[in-house]
């Protein structure tokens, strides 16, 4: 059995869980409401303030699932009740951001600025303070959308290993490499 698959979501109170047909879990709670669809190998059954998943056999494709889509739907809880947060940070001499509503406008380095279309279930703000990297913060409930929207934006201008340029995640730890080696 899948470890992960094994353990049971809780579901905190002000949570609810549907499972309608088609096999389509329904998360609802105080920050919003997710959906997500469930292979119909694997059953969903919601008891007892737990929701608990279970596969047909011991093939790879079931176990994979199986652990695949607990973890989906506990990040689904998760998101509803306290939700997820990022921030990035742009490295670099000359580099900004700024946003008006959800249109982030980044200059990167480019001969030109980026106009990045941000989706409307995420929230954007951005913050340049003196002496400090401009810093893009971005706020969902959806943590698959989340995770995709900051790769789509690290891979507009990502981290180069010599000055560290580009755009990372704070925090992020990158592996430098030396310059070249001084002549003679």
């Amino acid at each position: 059995m899948s470890r992960i698959g094994k353990k049971p979501v809780t579901v905190p109170s002000g949570v609810t869980i549907t499972v309608g047909n088609d096999n389509i879990v329904t998360v609802k709670g105080p920050k919003g409401e997710l959906k997500q669809a469930i292979d119909r190998d694997i059953t969903v059954t919601v008891k007892d303030g737990q929701v608990e998943f279970g596969r047909p056999t011991d093939q790879i494709r079931h176990r994979a699932l199986h652990g695949l889509y607990r973890s989906l739907v506990n990040n689904m809880v998760q998101g509803v009740t306290e939700g997820y947060k990022k921030q990035m940070e742009l490295v670099g001499v000359g580099f900004k951001a700024s946003n008006q509503g959800n249109l982030l406008d980044l200059s990167l380095g480019y001969s030109h600025n980026i106009i990045f279309e941000v989706p409307k279930e995420l929230k954007v703000t951005t913050a340049q303070e003196k002496g400090q990297n401009p810093t893009i913060t971005l706020e969902s409930i959806d943590k698959q959308l989340l995770g995709a929207v900051c790769a789509k934006l690290r891979s507009l201008r990502k981290p180069e290993p010599y000055k560290g340029k580009g755009v990372k995640f704070a925090g992020e730890v990158l592996r430098r490499k030396a310059g070249k080696a001084a002549g003679k």
